[in-house]
């Protein structure tokens, strides 16, 4: 379930009650009067909405543009003990993991494709302990890097804008990611350099049998497919709030290791290993963005038959 809070200005309010009350899927309708100071004199409606019904209220509310006058803010309920809640979930159509919020998608992966200091700081971290990862050939440290590598954000981002036609969602994205990356290997390069200087890594490294890290430099037709599943994973996760499998999903794709890889290789002077990491973050970039605006292009044409369907069936009816 979903908790709605709206502040309607009062001329607004038997408009929006009468929508949310005429929502199939919602329920707990409360108004409190008066009780918005900006706007002022404004009233609070508060609703619970199931999930699957969220986003069609959310386009409405919107549509009556109660965002500029007002205020639609929506939080997820962890636990609801009301029959009139279950009631209300089950009149909704679908089932709740398949709903997409398209809204909530928007706005968390505009959050997350945000070029800041602290998204750097995490790529250069993330970067710099796979370069650690690299000259050791420890793969521990590969894992932990690829979990702290914030990159999904940005390549989520660019997938929901290309899907909601949203090119300066894209365009933001695109900016972070490859700022991101950019500045994160040249970070990697003056680390190593300075790591040389003080012994601690050699040189010739590169050049050794690394049974553990070697698939880095060496993009093959799994690294792509990897890619592929990942990103339905991701999408997937992200879409059902189950941010829990975005763990996984850092960890089963080379993007991070392979730009430190790239970073070493280059300082080292081993241009045939940058090229080669190279080439498999960009295929890795690639698979993770096709897969992800592929599952959520199919995932909005499954919802609008679903919807489409279930309208004829009670017309029939």
């Amino acid at each position: 379930m979903l908790h709605l809070r709206l502040i309607i200005p009062s001329d607004r309010t038997a408009e929006v009650v009468g929508l949310v009350e005429g929502t199939v899927g919602a329920t707990h309708v409360a108004v409190v009067p008066g009780a918005a100071r900006d706007p002022e004199g404004g009233d609070l409606v508060l609703c619970d909405v199931a999930r699957e019904a969220g986003d069609g209220l959310l386009a409405r509310l919107r549509e009556l543009g109660i965002d500029d006058c007002g205020s639609i803010a929506v939080e997820n309920i962890d636990l609801s003990l009301s029959r009139r809640a279950d009631r209300a979930e089950e009149e909704a159509p679908g089932e709740a993991a398949d709903a997409v919020l398209w809204e909530q998608l928007a706005g968390a992966t505009h959050e997350e494709s945000t070029l800041s200091v602290t998204y750097i700081a995490f790529m250069a971290l993330a970067t710099m302990i796979a370069a650690c990862g690299v000259v050791l050939d420890n793969a521990i440290l590969i894992v932990g890097a690829m979990a702290v590598g914030p990159e999904f954000g940005p390549l989520a981002g660019i997938s929901t804008g290309l899907v909601q036609r949203s090119s300066r969602l894209v365009w933001r994205s695109a900016l972070a990611l490859v700022a991101g990356f950019a500045l994160a290997m040249l970070v990697t390069v003056g680390f190593s350099e300075v790591m040389v200087a003080l012994g601690l890594f050699d040189t010739g490294v590169l050049d050794a049998a690394r049974p553990n890290t070697g698939f880095i430099y060496q993009p093959d037709a799994f690294s792509f497919v990897v890619a592929v599943l990942a990103g339905i994973a991701g999408t997937l996760s992200l879409t059902s709030a189950k941010s829990g499998a975005l763990v996984g999903v850092a960890i089963s794709v080379t993007t991070v290791p392979a730009a430190a890889n790239a970073a070493v290789a280059f300082s080292f002077q081993e241009y045939r290993q940058a090229w080669g990491s190279t080439e498999q973050l960009l295929l890795n970039l690639g698979g993770i963005v096709l897969a992800g605006t592929l599952t959520l292009v199919v995932q909005k044409v499954l919802w609008v038959r679903f919807l489409a369907g279930r309208r004829a069936r009670r017309t029939a009816r």
